[in-house]
């Protein structure tokens, strides 16, 4: 819901405004290229011939870990047989359709170039992928089962599952709960365990009911998220040997390392849907790629730290590109400026290998997506930015830097650009825009408050001619949410603003 703000505020300690030049904006981390499909993994036509060797036409995500003994598992959820027709989940003869809730795959190939190899499958039956995890297959009580995330701890291979309940509209579904589930036998047979479950509340709102497992220094974390693809991103661990222990996994609250599953602070904004998590020793940082179904893009977030500050959004794939797409998962064994990774198109409900190669710039994390506004395709402001008030965005090489910029005019009231980001609780930030006023604008700011409207820090001023470095920094307190805003103040006048190049940086 939009919402008008009605506060200005004086400047605060600490903000400043810098002369205008021409100095690049700084940007995320980890900087993906543009990305090139390698191979089509599964179905008709693909580099493994699914179809024949195990009996598999369709299939989604593709969830990878190493085993630690030289392979790569690959689990899948919702998949089908010869009867499948398409186009996406379930359609087709149900008397032929052979729908398994999930299956499990191994792959020897380090070759990468030329797509992933499949050497072997959990079996049922010579030539035919079994459901390695079972499910009930009844709406409203348990529709499928499908893997989230997987990883090895010695020679024990445990995979991270949702039972889900019932699919909503798209982006949306329902689970009962999520679960770990483990195998001794190199993925051929499984165990799920009752007692590591999280169970999803009334509300349908719990937020570790989808999950990417990464194992560091003794420790296994887990990013969680809720049901569907549009929660936010939170963190948890367990010490390596107690995974199953749930009364051992502790939420990280923004300070410390938690008991209670509710303390969990987000560390990073959503829409957030099906994430990997990886460490990329090429760039030094670690890596989140998921969905984001408002942009309607795989995007890739990077950042020092497991617990942040993550980097903003940095668009991988568009679904302009690939329509349909989803489940993006990294590949462990992608290595130097190759990131290597699975991807799931609804139509024709198969999985790709995927390619891109990162670049690291050196530069201070920017904690904003979209910061110089290139990303938008119309003139209206579209995810992560918001519009309060009248404005819209410049595509005709207004701004700062880029072709690209935000604007905001009218002649009274508030009107500001805004977006939410994560932040750390009790550190402090730089917030930095690039802004260029009408000469008549009298109360021009840039400022961050929290998800309650409450004012943190706000730089405020007058005219600003030409564009103008305008900053301002603060303590996040006790915030893991926060609402970064630029715009104006008017009384009467026509007045316009241009907001551009918009970086936020932690700085202790």
């Amino acid at each position: 819901m939009r919402k008008r703000w009605l506060l200005v505020l004086p400047a605060l300690i600490g903000a400043a405004v810098v002369p205008a030049d021409q100095s690049a904006p700084a940007q995320a981390t980890a900087v993906p290229s543009p990305v090139e499909r390698i191979a089509k993994l599964t179905g008709p036509e693909s580099i493994n011939d699914t179809e024949a060797r195990f009996a598999l036409k369709a299939t989604d995500l593709g969830i990878l870990w190493d085993n630690g003994s030289g392979e790569i598992l690959t689990a899948f959820g919702d998949s089908y047989g010869s009867g499948w027709t398409g186009p996406g989940g379930g359609a087709g003869d149900q008397a032929t359709i052979d729908w398994r809730c999930n299956l499990l795959f191994r792959s020897k190939d380090r070759n990468l170039a030329d797509g992933m190899t499949l050497d072997s499958a959990a079996e049922d039956r010579p030539g035919h992928a079994k459901e390695f995890l079972p499910c009930k297959k009844i709406d409203r009580d348990e529709h499928t089962v499908i893997p989230t995330a997987g990883i090895s701890v010695g020679k024990r291979q445990y995979v991270q599952y949702m039972s889900v309940n019932y699919w909503g509209p798209a982006g949306s579904w329902f689970t009962n709960y999520s679960g770990f589930a483990y195998s001794d036998d190199n993925g051929e047979n499984w165990t799920k365990d009752p007692g590591a479950r999280w169970l999803n509340t009334k509300t349908w709102d719990d937020n570790f009911q989808m999950t990417a497992l990464v194992k560091d220094k003794g420790y296994v974390y887990m990013i969680g998220t809720p049901n569907g693809r549009f929660g936010n991103a939170h963190l948890a661990r367990v010490p390596e040997q107690q995974v199953l222990q749930k009364k051992a996994w502790r939420y990280w609250d923004g300070r410390t390392w938690s008991p209670q599953e509710s303390a969990a602070v987000p560390i990073a904004v959503g829409p957030i849907g099906e994430v990997s998590l990886q460490w990329n020793a090429y760039t030094g940082k670690w890596l989140m790629m998921y969905l984001d179904e408002h942009r309607a893009a795989i995007v890739l977030r990077s950042a020092k730290d497991l617990t942040g500050p993550w980097s903003g959004e940095q668009v991988v794939v568009k679904g302009s590109e690939y329509p349909g797409l989803y489940g993006s998962f990294m590949h462990p064994w992608s290595s130097g400026p190759d990131l290597y990774f699975t991807m799931s198109q609804w139509d024709p409900y198969n999985v790709f290998l995927m390619r891109t190669k990162l670049t690291d710039d050196g530069r201070i994390t920017n904690l904003v997506t979209d910061p110089g506004f290139e990303s938008q395709t119309s003139g209206t402001p579209s995810a992560p930015w918001q519009l309060s008030g009248t404005g819209g965005i410049d595509r005709t090489n207004l701004g700062h830097t880029g072709t690209n910029n935000a604007f905001v005019r009218d002649s009274i009231g508030t009107h500001q650009i805004q977006q939410t980001v994560a932040v750390r609780p009790n550190h402090r930030y730089r917030l930095s825009a690039w802004i260029r006023t009408a000469e008549n604008n009298s109360e021009t700011m840039l400022g961050v408050r929290t998800l309650r409207g409450r004012t943190i820090a706000q730089q405020s001023g007058g005219a600003h001619p030409q564009y103008t470095k305008v900053s301002v920094e603060f303590d996040a307190g006790g915030e893991s949410l926060v609402q970064l805003y630029g715009g104006f103040f008017g009384h009467g006048q026509d007045v316009w603003l241009q907001l551009d190049d918009v970086e936020l940086e932690e700085i202790r």
